[in-house]
């Protein structure tokens, strides 16, 4: 590459950013389980929140490969059945279906997601103090 040719953007950062929207979408939708973790159907035998997975993807940016948010899409797995006759979802054995949300689970996810969010920051951190080490040895 020229020496007068300076790229406008710098790769590492363009890819730690694509990481911080990732991530931002992440713990977006995990306080959305979190939230929901005890929202039941309103009618006897009716469906309560299904819990919500993050699916990302590769994504070319600025000719470098970063990540985004695919979809999302809801988690197949079981309900959780509670003996409940009073309350109004219940069916006619008195079972209520219950989120299949751990919140647990949900709880180490956002642990995860917040800690690859300030790794990320770290690495654009890292990027822009080089960047500008670089910009001062050329002053001189």
């Amino acid at each position: 590459m020229p020496i007068n040719k300076i790229p406008e953007t710098n790769p590492a950062m363009t890819v730690a950013a694509s990481a911080l929207r990732a991530q931002q979408a992440r713990m977006r939708i995990i306080a959305e389980n979190i939230a929901n973790a005890d929202s039941t159907g309103q009618t006897p035998g009716s469906t309560p929140y299904r819990r919500q997975i993050p699916v990302f993807e590769a994504s070319k940016i600025d000719g470098a490969t970063g990540v985004k948010l695919a979809s999302v899409k809801p988690d197949q797995s079981d309900f959780q059945m509670d003996y409940d006759p009073s309350h109004p979802a219940a069916d006619a054995n008195g079972y209520v279906k219950r989120p299949n949300v751990n919140s647990l689970i949900e709880t180490m996810d956002m642990r995860d997601a917040q800690r690859a969010y300030e790794a990320n920051l770290n690495v654009i951190e890292t990027a822009r103090s080089m960047e500008q080490k670089t910009l001062d040895i050329l002053k001189r």
